[in-house]
C-alpha cells in the first residue's frame, strides 16, 4: 500500500518546516527519477530538516527534491516503514543501517 501522500512535497527548508508536521510517522523523500530513502520518527519535520542540513548526509548525494510523510502511531510504525520500503525500493534504504 503506497503512501497516502501522493504528491511529493518540495525537498526545501521552507516547505519542511510549512508542511511537515512536529509528529511521529513515516517519511520518504525522491528526486525525480526515484525513491532515495524512507524512514520513520518520533518528529517528520525535525528528521527531514536533519537530512537537509547535514551535508554530510550520504542520501544528500542523490539531490532530493521531495518528500511525502504519513502519521503514525508508535505501535505499528516500524511495520509501515517496512512495507513501504519494500513497495518503493528505495535506493539509500538498502545501502544504509538506518
Amino acid at each position: 500500500m503506497p503512501f497516502t501522500q501522493h504528491i511529493p512535497v518540495p525537498f526545501n527548508a521552507n516547505m519542511i518546516t510549512m508542511y511537515a508536521p512536529n509528529a511521529a510517522g513515516v517519511y520518504g523523500i525522491s528526486n525525480s527519477r526515484e525513491w532515495i530513502f524512507v524512514g520513520l520518527t518520533g518528529n517528520i519535520q525535525g528528521a527531514l530538516l536533519g537530512h537537509m542540513q547535514n551535508s554530510a548526509d550520504s542520501l544528500m548525494q542523490y539531490q532530493p527534491t521531495g518528500f511525502v510523510f504519513e502519521l503514525c502511531g508508535n505501535s505499528n510504525i516500524s511495520n509501515r516503514r517496512d512495507v513501504l520500503v519494500r513497495e518503493y525500493g528505495p535506493r539509500h534504504n538498502s545501502s544504509s543501517n538506518r
